[in-house]
């Protein structure tokens, strides 16, 4: 293979993964005029189209899902050789590719990042802040990062944070018009705002812990969002009660701008995990970030 096939072939798998253009153009530095001609190009010689193409978006025709499938391995196995190569060196470098939701960005990576930069100055980290399912490997990820319920078990999961607890709140304004909940049940007769997985549009359910045990609750959502700060921005004008991890509504509720309702039924859910695929030989920058920001006992 040329340097020019070569290069035809990476461009096709990263418009692939990212099904974008504009992404993947970006990613490689150039136009997406130019990644256009390139994928142009590699289809001309395979004298098969790849990609269809809509103004709103890209993905793989089926003989381009196969080709991607049979690729992306032997890339990958080239990448992780490149860096066992590279990873000779005194000090662990090289770049760290990581997916992971704004919530954990928040609360496990983001405070560690300071440290981890002075403690390793050669490695590059490149975090891409995605609340939605994203399949790491075939995404060219190193390490995701994902609620540890959301792990595939097929993946090493390593735990970087405690289970996290739930609270549902709601701002002293909304309060004022309407009594309380008393009981899961009753929030039946509240304006709910829930998290929303949007590729999947599945809600997030509402858990609690009574005296029956487990109780999941599929409240009728005024507001539905896939991201967090969304659902805490609503909470705080009053629109409806929000149902959060504990740690994003404190300080909220420590300045009174929320109020926690329902504290006696909240339960706990799995913490934050960073996970990657089972590999013989894993790069020194990747074990590096691996061991650095994992949860610690001590």
């Amino acid at each position: 293979m040329t340097p020019s096939e070569f290069a035809e072939v990476r461009a096709f798998l990263l418009v692939a993964s990212e099904r974008s253009f504009r992404r993947a153009a970006k990613r490689l530095g150039v136009s997406p005029s130019a990644l256009s001609r390139t994928i142009r190009s590699l289809e001309e010689r395979l004298n098969a189209r790849l990609l269809n193409r809509t103004t709103r978006s890209v993905a793989p025709t089926e003989v381009g899902q196969t080709l991607y499938d049979r690729v992306v391995p032997t890339m990958q196995a080239m990448t992780a050789a490149m860096r066992d190569v590279g990873g000779h060196a005194s000090s662990p470098s090289g770049t760290v590719r990581v997916n992971l939701p704004s919530i954990a960005a928040d609360l496990t990576i983001g405070p560690k990042l300071g440290a981890f930069a002075a403690a390793y100055p050669a490695i590059r980290l490149d975090l891409v802040v995605d609340n939605e399912m994203v399949d790491v490997v075939g995404a060219g990820f190193d390490v995701g990062v994902r609620s540890g319920d959301q792990v595939g078990r097929d993946m090493i999961a390593v735990r970087l944070s405690p289970d996290l607890n739930m609270v549902v709140v709601g701002s002293p304004a909304y309060f004022a018009d309407r009594p309380p909940p008393c009981s899961p049940r009753d929030l039946a007769s509240h304006r709910c705002l829930t998290y929303k997985w949007a590729k999947t549009g599945a809600l997030m359910p509402w858990e609690f812990d009574g005296q029956k045990g487990r109780t999941t609750i599929l409240v009728d959502s005024l507001l539905t969002a896939n991201d967090t700060d969304v659902l805490v921005a609503a909470a705080l004008q009053g629109v409806g009660v929000a149902y959060l991890a504990e740690t994003t509504a404190l300080p909220h509720l420590a300045a009174g701008r929320l109020e926690r309702v329902l504290d006696g039924w909240s339960r706990p859910v799995p913490g934050f995990h960073l996970y990657y695929p089972d590999k013989t030989r894993m790069p020194p920058a990747v074990r590096a970030f691996i061991d650095f920001m994992r949860l610690r006992d001590d």
